[in-house]
């Protein structure tokens, strides 16, 4: 139940970590999550519906994230990642039935390219937006790369400098056009290259994910202190580019070096809101509620945590907000950003 560089997923240590959702009727939009059949580790929209289902929390609507999951098994090499619009399309088909219940799942795709393809993935994107229907929002091109190999999923290390390549940001210039945003999925030491990406393409919406890949393992054990510090500075000169929002959460991870999982019970929404509120915070200041949304991870995160308690963790860093401020991170600002509907 895990694969290579993540965090094994305990169903008994989960249940011992249980708990009853805060305010469960919010309106939540789950902003990003994935959906995959991996060698060992099983997550598709059964397990996804379960641990939702459980948590009790109001989850009106998600957003599906590439996962490198259902590529076409033929056909061009650069068309075959359609296969994945074509498959959380499906999925997100079943949910809106309402035969699985009221939560409108994969209700926005996020589907991959190979942007370094230049002008050329204008084919491949015009493929997705049919596969996709209404649902196709974006793409995401991971960029992760560090100097320190052990910190890099081979599923998805990028060479060094990619955002700054010419051919990657002929294929990125074709996003804008078509109404497309881009998710950036990238360690913290890269920040300022996105920032110059997204300085250099003001018309595009790119959407920071995991509050902007902190690193806290390897070469960046034990400099917790002093990596916030050049974290935080870098998120400030990020967020002065208006086009670019953040995903806040993401902070289970294995790279995140939290160690929530070496406890002998999973750590509760009290001491995730604790070990996060610096984080979150800073998010929250620098960008603004209007430009920051909430997100699970399901189901990479699920090796530090429930479902439910990640959501109760969400809802305890907002107790001094206001309902407005509480609307937007939960729900409006993703709705907006990815054009979801949710109910009244």
């Amino acid at each position: 139940m895990s694969g290579p560089n993540y965090l094994p997923v305990r169903p008994d240590w989960l249940a011992a970590g249980r708990e009853e959702p805060l305010r469960p009727e919010l309106p939540i939009i789950d902003a990003h999550h994935h959906l995959w059949d991996r060698p060992g580790w099983r997550y598709l929209f059964e397990e996804y519906l379960a641990d939702l289902r459980e948590s009790g929390h109001a989850v009106h609507a998600t957003i599906y994230m590439q996962a490198q999951a259902m590529y076409r098994a033929d056909g061009p090499a650069a068309f075959r990642v359609v296969g994945e619009t074509e498959f959380a399309n499906g999925v997100a088909a079943m949910a809106s039935s309402g035969l699985y219940g009221p939560t409108r799942i994969c209700a926005g795709i996020i589907g991959h390219v190979d942007l370094r393809a230049g002008a050329a993935v204008a084919d491949v994107l015009e493929d997705h937006v049919r596969a996709g229907g209404d649902r196709f929002r974006g793409v995401r091109h991971l960029t992760t790369w560090d100097a320190d190999a052990s910190l890099m999923n081979p599923l998805s290390a990028g060479p060094p400098g990619l955002l700054a390549d010419g051919a990657f940001r002929a294929g990125f210039a074709c996003l804008a056009p078509r109404n497309l945003s881009y998710d950036a999925w990238l360690f913290h030491p890269q920040l300022d290259e996105l920032t110059d990406l997204a300085r250099a393409f003001p018309a595009t919406t790119v959407v920071l994910n995991h509050c902007g890949g902190v690193l806290g393992i390897g070469a960046y054990a034990g400099r917790r202190e002093e990596i916030f510090g050049h974290w935080a500075k870098a998120m400030r000169r990020l967020a002065e580019c208006p086009n670019v929002v953040v995903k806040l959460g993401g902070l289970g991870m294995r790279i995140n070096g939290f160690g929530f999982e070496t406890g002998a019970a999973p750590p509760s929404s009290e001491h995730l809101a604790r070990t996060w509120r610096p984080y979150i915070e800073t998010c929250i200041d620098a960008f603004g509620p209007a430009r920051c949304m909430f997100e699970s991870n399901f189901p990479v995160d699920k090796g530090s945590y429930g479902y439910g308690t990640v959501w109760n963790a969400f809802k305890r860093l907002t107790m001094q907000a206001s309902e407005e401020e509480v609307a937007a991170l939960f729900s409006r600002t993703a709705a907006r950003i990815y054009a979801v509907a949710i109910k009244p």
